[in-house]
């Protein structure tokens, strides 16, 4: 068989493995229990055992924050596994093994070893009257099995959704990292972020060590006494340690840093965004406190080497010249905020023509807001979900919070794109950017890839 064939083949065997998770109940419906996924993983031997975690939950930067860290241990030589979600364009950029998405053919492989234990636990359940395991418990533990078949020295590992009850929590995290809280999936979490901290604290297990960004009073109270009652230790951002400063730079920005157990400065970062450089400095006191339990200061030169690699597609993202379009996957009212302002500070443009569409499970108004003082058009389309909401009842509140915007509905994503480029190409200094969903901002980047965008 050649290699063009043989690379079809498994691409083939690659998407099977996506469509048989589809076929499970979705992401947008998970179920608060964590019994399926120990039964699946028990059944395989608790892979998750294997190797260290550090365990990654928060509102906003969970991916960032996650893929810096990432990086930073394997510039240390570390064999590194990462877990992350949702996926921009393919279901193989949810799991990397040292920085690269899964193969196709490691894929097929590892999902073909654990699907009769999938199975036996869909028997189980559904003879006990529950459902089977969703989509997101099946892929934690197709994760958990890939890392350990590996094997990866450490893993990173993102919550889906909340913690206490997330499936990624049949794990014990090494070190606890929690991103900035605020309200988000409130009909499943909790209204308030006191409500939502105390889940996303149920990642803090016995005597872990946990790094916090910057939180609201009310969500600080809840970490300190989910630290406390754990005999866990807490380093958080302000106190433990912070950005000392942070300044654009060619392709991102230099920030100094007061880590927990050293200070860095003259650190290049090549992601936009004061938001990003607040994610980077969470992921490495988390790493300080993997490494060296928060007493060691770490290696400069990996520390370099990490930081100046990191990507995070998908976030404040530069896909296309000429003109200039950004992508970013803000899809609640906190990352529209830091959106626009990262914008504002990392680049020069008179006008912005947002090319937006949303989920109707989001704070669509709030999202709204935070971008209209930026917003001289919006450009309304609907993501390709069965969860979006209709492009012309996005245009209704869009009317109320910037009624002095250019509106224009576009039924295709591929054609909001179009009108958006055309709209910017007419006059200088203008810039598009798509946001407000993940699922458009993977199709935007799919699109700018297949057209040239970046050699336009």
């Amino acid at each position: 068989m050649s290699g063009t064939d043989e690379s079809e083949e498994f691409r083939e065997a690659g998407d099977a493995v996506y469509e048989a998770l589809l076929s499970r109940i979705g992401e947008g419906s998970p179920r608060p229990r964590l019994e399926p996924t120990r039964r699946a993983v028990e059944l395989l031997g608790d892979p998750q055992r294997a190797y260290p975690i550090l365990h990654i939950a928060g509102t906003n930067g969970k991916t960032s924050t996650s893929r810096i860290a990432e990086s930073i241990l394997r510039a240390y030589g570390l064999r590194t596994g990462l877990l992350t979600s949702p996926h921009l364009e393919r279901f193989n950029e949810r799991i990397l093994i040292d920085g690269v998405p899964i193969s196709d053919e490691s894929l097929a492989v590892n999902w073909a070893d654990i699907e009769p234990y999938l199975e036996m636990v869909d028997d189980e359940l559904v003879t006990a009257g529950e459902s089977p395991l969703t989509f997101f418990e099946a892929l934690t533990v197709l994760a958990f099995a890939v890392f350990a078949d590996a094997p990866v020295d450490v893993a990173v590992v993102e919550v889906g959704m909340g913690g206490e009850w997330d499936s990624t929590n049949v794990a014990d995290g090494d070190v606890a990292v929690i991103t900035p809280i605020d309200l988000d999936h409130t009909n499943r979490l909790g209204s308030t972020v006191t409500e939502i901290a105390r889940t996303k604290s149920g990642i803090i297990k016995p005597a872990s060590s946990v790094v916090s960004a910057r939180q609201s009073a009310d969500v600080l109270a809840v970490l300190e006494n989910a630290a406390e009652l754990t005999e866990s230790t807490l380093a958080v951002e302000g106190d433990g340690f912070e950005l000392l400063d942070a300044r654009v730079a060619v392709g991102g920005q230099m920030i100094d840093v007061r880590g927990i157990a050293g200070e860095y400065r003259e650190l290049y970062l090549p992601l936009h965004g004061v938001h990003q450089a607040q994610n980077a400095v969470v992921a490495i006191a988390a790493v300080e406190s993997f490494l060296g339990g928060g007493g060691t200061s770490l290696s400069y030169d990996a520390l370099e080497e990490g930081l100046a690699s990191v990507t995070s597609p998908g976030r404040l993202h530069l896909v296309g010249i000429e003109p200039s379009v950004l992508v970013d996957a803000a899809h609640n009212p906190h990352g529209a905020a830091a959106l626009v302002a990262g914008i504002g500070r990392s680049f020069d443009f008179d006008e912005i023509g947002f090319v937006f569409g949303a989920l109707a499970d989001k704070d669509v108004t709030g999202i709204l807001a935070a971008l209209a003082p930026a917003a001289a058009a919006f450009f309304v389309t609907t993501p390709d979900s069965d969860r979006a909401l209709s492009a012309d009842s996005v245009a209704d509140l869009i009317a109320d919070v910037a009624p002095s915007a250019l509106i224009e509905v576009v039924d295709r994503a591929d054609d909001a794109l179009v009108a958006a480029r055309e709209w910017a190409a007419s006059a200088p200094r203008r810039a598009v950017v798509v946001t407000g969903s993940i699922v458009l901002v993977g199709e935007a980047i799919t699109v700018a890839e297949r057209e040239g965008w970046m050699s336009a």
